[in-house]
């Protein structure tokens, strides 16, 4: 996950974005709805096959950008005053990305425990950074936060940064890159939880717009090669 601040944020827009996301809402409610069901069906395919339906992942990894795109236009970051797309493809002049590498292969057993049992450490800090933890613990009700807006620590410290912004006309660089860590963090538990991935996510606060890279260390015993991964498990980017 990566994203860029805008060098001139507006001091006020950020008061009446609430009303100018809500068709976002709207669409989103519907793909989350979607994002649960074809999830379901993944979650049997990679029981059975141990490989994630192509098809449902390149949509599931679709409703997470777009998320992430309103979350970071929205309230969960206000990085940003362009208008998201309404698109589930990468758009790549928008100043907000995410991204995530097709797994080849998927453990038949770790789907049974990952996405509930292995990963309730980080919903205990996620749900301190978003309150509640929506991003992963609140699968079951299609992960509303992506659609309601940010809580908890994010909440608090993005309603700081606007009041600083329509003062000084200036988003606090310090606040941004804290934000940004936090969401990075509960983008790399919702794609370990949403079974993307068998790499555990790294306990640990990336903050910046910039996701560092991974070096994955090769089986063979070979000299190592920079994959341009993230260390979400050298999935999320």
């Amino acid at each position: 996950m990566n994203a860029t601040l805008d060098p001139k944020l507006s001091r006020w827009l950020w008061l009446v974005k609430w009303i100018l996301v809500i068709p976002h809402y709207v669409v989103l409610a519907f793909l989350w709805l979607g994002f649960l069901i074809v999830s379901i069906i993944a979650f049997f395919a990679i029981l059975f096959t141990a490989r994630y339906p192509r098809a449902i992942f390149d949509y599931n990894v679709g409703v997470m950008r777009w998320s992430w795109r309103v979350t970071y236009y929205a309230y969960g970051a206000l990085g940003t005053d362009r208008y998201p797309p309404f698109t589930l493809k990468e758009v790549e002049d928008y100043p907000a990305h995410l991204a995530v590498d097709y797994p080849a292969h998927l453990s038949r057993g770790l789907v049974l425990v990952k996405w509930w049992l292995l990963a309730i450490p980080h919903y205990i800090i996620v749900g301190i950074f978003l309150g509640g933890g929506a991003w992963a613990v609140n699968r079951t009700e299609s992960w509303q936060w992506t659609v309601s807006g940010g809580g908890g620590l994010v909440g608090v410290l993005v309603a700081i940064s606007a009041v600083i912004l329509l003062f000084t006309g200036a988003y606090p660089g310090s606040l941004y890159d804290f934000i940004l860590g936090m969401n990075r963090w509960a983008l790399r538990v919702a794609g370990y939880a949403a079974l993307m991935t068998d790499v555990y996510p790294p306990f640990r606060l990336d903050q910046g717009g910039s996701d560092p890279t991974l070096v994955v260390p090769p089986a063979s015993g070979d000299a190592p090669t920079p994959t341009g991964t993230t260390e979400t498990g050298d999935v999320l980017r």
